[in-house]
């Protein structure tokens, strides 16, 4: 599995399987199945419920837990509340680990993702986090944090795929070495996306399905994707991506399906 060096060094896998909706009693088996077929990146969160599936499926494969990569992240309720310090300790215990690889800001709550963030920073100077990031954060909500507090998110974990590529967001992430990493790189399986002809011609072309090209689209602009699959045939196909290379030209043509459209909330409208 190839990896990126985020901004404090730490590496992260490519590629993870990610497990929303993905009920706690069979989270278990399919994350057993991605570690046993290869994965290393396990992405999760409190709101998920499957927490604790996770860290018994990471317990049961075996695999020396340096090797896996474990993701979750904070719920609003929490950042309403204060508790964030209360709501990480929850997380890690139902995982049952003794920390965490990355830890993100769930959604950016007005008024309270500043505070927020500098108790993550707390928690990430006590060692429990080798890694702290936000999720669902547009421009306007980064630049607030970097000019208010002091460590720089090391991952945006936000909605992208072909219909909302969030160009202006990537190249300012680029610039101000923030990895962005992509939920619902598939535009949640919306009806008509692996049908679009350039898809479809480039899947014929290399000899790969239009999820493969759409993740190696991700992986060429610079893109951490974490696809959901329950499938493990599907799971291994998602991870097969690093033997071709799309040219330029067939990135861009790709960029030109972007309609600016999204599949979950605006994050500039959190009131869940």
């Amino acid at each position: 599995m190839e990896k990126v060096k985020l901004n404090n060094g730490v590496q992260m896998p490519w590629i993870g399987l990610g497990i929303f909706r993905i009920e706690d009693n069979e989270a278990q088996r399919v994350v057993e199945t991605a570690l046993k077929v290869g994965y290393r990146h396990i992405d999760t969160a409190m709101y998920y419920h499957n927490e604790e599936a996770v860290g018994k499926a990471i317990k049961n494969s075996g695999i020396p837990r340096e090797e896996i990569f474990v993701t979750t992240k904070m719920w609003n309720a929490d950042q309403r509340s204060g508790k964030v310090k209360e709501a990480f300790e929850a997380s890690l215990k139902r995982l049952n680990l003794d920390y965490l690889d990355l830890y993100l800001i769930h959604w950016p709550v007005e008024g309270k993702f500043v505070e927020t963030w500098k108790k993550f920073e707390e928690i990430y100077q006590s060692g429990k986090i080798r890694a702290i990031g936000v999720s669902n954060f547009k421009q306007h909500h980064l630049e607030t944090l970097l000019k208010e507090t002091t460590v720089v998110p090391a991952v945006n974990q936000i909605e992208l795929h072909p219909y909302l590529t969030q160009q202006n967001d990537l190249d300012f992430c680029k610039k101000a070495g923030i990895q962005t990493e992509a939920w619902s790189q598939f535009a949640a399986n919306q009806t008509g996306l692996f049908e679009e002809k350039i898809l479809t011609d480039l899947a014929v072309k290399y000899s790969k399905s239009p999820a493969q090209i759409i993740l190696r689209w991700d992986y060429q602009r610079g893109v951490v994707t974490i696809p959901k699959s329950a499938n493990e045939k599907r799971m291994a196909q998602n991870l097969n991506i690093f033997d071709f290379k799309l040219t330029e030209e067939e990135i861009k043509t790709i960029n030109l399906l972007n309609e600016n459209k999204r599949i979950g909330p605006d994050p500039d409208h959190v009131d869940f």
